[in-house]
């Protein structure tokens, strides 16, 4: 059994006696909306309309789908605006503005509590999308403490060939992670590139290092001609776990550097939930796009 409003009840009832006249007419109406033949034949001679419904309505309510039928009847009753069942009497003037208003009210109701079930709808949604993201963000927080012991067990074997292929994994799983479109290493005409990623619309080629010893001129002379190699609008990260020498860091900046620097401590910021590698890289841009220079300490952030 439906517990319906019982103004709105009152509401159909009301707006059937007024726009429809004719008992036929009445009839005719109720089956179309599949009313139980057993009540419209219960309808005595000595019967009234008003008194017809006031006897059915309730029993209607509490059948098998019965609230659902009087909704359907109202939003029927509601979308008139001729009433063909009260033209052609004498006071038909009458009839019909009593129906109208009949029907306006009806509508004003349904449209009141539609608006009101989008509102709970739209509020459900928010409350559903906010959990969904919680959900996320406890998943990404289990997900960054995982990468966070698997670095931690890596970094004893820092400085091994075996360490230095694990590290290009975790690294790319970290990337993966925060969802950046990227590519893991490959072979390009004889090089070997660590990969890349593509952040905000620019493609970054990678390249990974997980040495004891800081990295070097050298090294960014060599990642900076693999970079030069490639499109005009293709940038390089560097990742060097123990740092970078002052030369290195000097040979990587100049007007329009192609190069950012990260070490270990743009790392444990986004593994510690303060950056997320999104945001990290796009700092790590600006502050070399404005100042010309590739490296700035997480901790000058």
């Amino acid at each position: 059994m439906s517990d319906l409003p019982f103004h709105f009840v009152e509401l159909v009832q009301d707006t059937l006696l007024k726009s429809i006249w004719r008992k036929n007419t009445l009839l005719t109406f109720l089956r179309r909306h599949k009313i139980q033949e057993s009540l419209l034949s219960s309808w005595q001679e000595t019967e009234t309309k008003r008194v017809f419904l006031s006897r059915i309505l309730p029993q209607v309510e509490a059948s098998d789908g019965g609230a659902q039928l009087i909704k359907q009847m109202a939003v029927t009753l509601a979308d008139q605006i001729k009433f063909p069942d009260l033209e052609g009497w004498e006071d038909a003037a009458v009839k019909i503005k009593n129906a109208s208003e009949s029907v306006a009210s009806l509508r004003h109701y349904l449209d009141l509590h539609q608006r009101k079930a989008e509102e709970i709808k739209g509020h459900d949604a928010v409350v559903a999308e906010a959990r969904k993201q919680q959900q996320v963000a406890i998943s990404k927080r289990q997900t960054l403490e995982t990468l966070s012991v698997r670095l931690a067990e890596l970094s004893q074997r820092m400085g091994t060939q075996a360490a230095g292929y694990e590290f290009q994994d975790w690294f790319y799983d970290l990337v993966g992670l925060f969802e950046i479109e990227h590519r893991r290493p490959y072979v390009s005409t004889g090089r070997q590139i660590d990969g890349s990623i593509t952040v905000e619309g620019t493609t970054y080629l990678t390249e990974l290092k997980f040495t004891k010893e800081q990295a070097g001129a050298t090294d960014v002379d060599t990642f900076l001609a693999k970079v030069n190699d490639k499109a005009d609008n293709t940038m390089g990260i560097m990742v060097s776990m123990s740092g970078y020498s002052s030369t290195a860091i000097q040979q990587a900046s100049g007007r329009k550097t192609p190069l950012i620097l990260m070490d270990y401590s743009h790392i444990y910021q986004v593994l510690g939930g303060t950056w997320t590698l999104t945001e990290i890289i796009g700092r790590l841009r600006r502050h070399a796009s404005q100042t010309g220079v590739s490296f700035l300490p997480a901790t000058d952030f």
